[in-house]
């Protein structure tokens, strides 16, 4: 397979800039072509792959890599069929771009349209996890942009191989290869001269923990789209079915505790029965999850240990939660906007007036009702596949998709039209 070298960060972008004007005179259909073809590239680099990303694993693991960080690194079966999936979802989503949002026809008979276009470039960088390489291209090219991709150093090996198959199934179908670039120069050197690059990336989207985020944000001129940490809570309303509480709430912590989208404060009314907190925490801690609680309910179950004030900031990322009971909706509400990400958030009950109550009150990027926090996705949503989850209000909010890749530019159709 032919290995592109690396190149001066500079020349980088002026490719990446080059490479997406070049992308706006392409169809939808051939770059859903490409991205069709990627699956089929990564199956015939599997072995490769897999003994790459052992590699890497065994590399981050010596260097004290913390275990969350480790289990995102690594590949195994259900990541790699995970991978091909989304790819191939997001080849089938529908065209994002040159869709006429909005349009009409003026009197004098100037037809008048709002269409959607490509970003430009986007510029990428993120911790540790593979599967955003082969997640974020896709939904970059299939939104019309180009990419620049700068994973963590602990996982570039990985990422070569996997961005090398996509660049051969680029080319083969017509698209610039510098569509999709991936530096592979490691050392934080190469993120500081990114962030100079104002000239030649549009966006930045930063995918890791806070310290990295904040870092992007405060060190660059060019707009950047934040993926925040995830202190996502639910809340059990004083009517909430026991058993759908229950299930609900160990699927949101512990079917993945290392995403962002995991369980971290659970809120419990003050009104619910007593056995509604004793069964939880016993549920919680035959899998091994360990749990915290406020003063309220220590009351109960006398040997939680205590939350402290940090508690209900924390994203845990490990098979740990913390408990508060509450008084009210109305309190769950307001220790959720203070403590909270503005992630994801969820409720459980059977009063549809609470849950729109509650949906309205709670601001964050995703807000369920009666269903897993784990939901809050691309896939489950229907979104195919998403660079992050934006816990910004402006460009983009929650799971970030194809669509929400775009701008949009007005267009006017005359005959000869004049202003009078």
């Amino acid at each position: 397979m032919k290995t592109i070298q690396s190149k001066n960060i500079i020349e980088i972008g002026q490719h990446a800039k080059e490479a997406a004007m070049q992308l706006s005179a392409l169809s939808g259909e051939q770059r859903q072509k490409a991205i069709a073809a990627m699956p089929e590239k990564l199956a015939s680099v599997k072995d490769e792959l897999f003994r790459v990303n052992k590699k890497d694993v065994a590399v981050a693991e010596e260097n004290g890599l913390p275990v969350p960080l480790l289990k995102r690194l690594e590949i195994t079966d259900n990541v790699f069929d995970y991978m091909q999936s989304r790819l191939e979802k997001v080849a089938a989503l529908p065209d994002p771009v040159n869709r006429v949002l909005e349009g009409h026809t003026r009197p004098n008979g100037l037809r008048v349209e709002k269409v959607s276009v490509p970003l430009g470039v986007i510029g990428l960088i993120y911790e540790s996890r593979p599967n955003v390489t082969t997640d974020a291209a896709s939904v970059c090219l299939k939104s019309g942009n180009a990419v620049i991709m700068r994973g963590g150093s602990e996982s570039l090996g990985t990422n070569i191989v996997l961005a090398d198959a996509m660049i051969e199934a680029l080319v083969e179908h017509g698209i610039p290869e510098h569509a999709l670039q991936i530096i592979r120069i490691p050392g934080h050197e190469t993120v500081d001269e990114l962030l100079e690059l104002d000239e030649f990336i549009d966006v930045l989207i930063p995918r890791g923990g806070k310290g990295l985020i904040k870092r992007i944000s405060e060190g660059t001129r060019i707009p950047v789209i934040k993926h925040y940490e995830g202190v996502c809570h639910l809340y059990f309303a004083d009517d909430a079915p026991h058993d759908m509480a229950i299930d609900l709430a160990l699927n949101s912590k512990i079917q993945r505790v290392e995403v962002c989208n995991a369980l971290e404060t659970l809120l419990i009314d003050a009104k619910c029965d007593n056995s509604l907190l004793t069964n939880l925490v016993q549920t919680f801690r035959q899998q091994d999850v360990e749990c915290l609680g406020c003063e309220k309910s220590r009351r109960i179950i006398s040997d939680l240990k205590p939350a402290t004030e940090e508690d209900w900031t924390t994203e845990y990322l490990a098979p740990i939660i913390s408990i508060k009971i509450v008084e009210s909706l109305d309190e769950a509400v307001r220790h959720i906007n203070t403590y909270g990400s503005g992630h994801t958030d969820g409720i459980v009950t059977a009063n549809l007036q609470q849950a729109r109550h509650f949906v309205n009150a709670v601001d964050s990027a995703s807000v369920l009702v009666n269903a897993s926090t784990r939901l809050s996705g691309g896939g489950d949503y229907g979104l195919g596949a998403v660079v992050g989850i934006s816990t910004d209000k402006l460009h983009a909010r929650g799971p970030v998709g194809p669509n929400d890749l775009t701008s949009y530019k007005w267009i006017a159709y005359g005959n000869g039209h004049v202003r009078a």
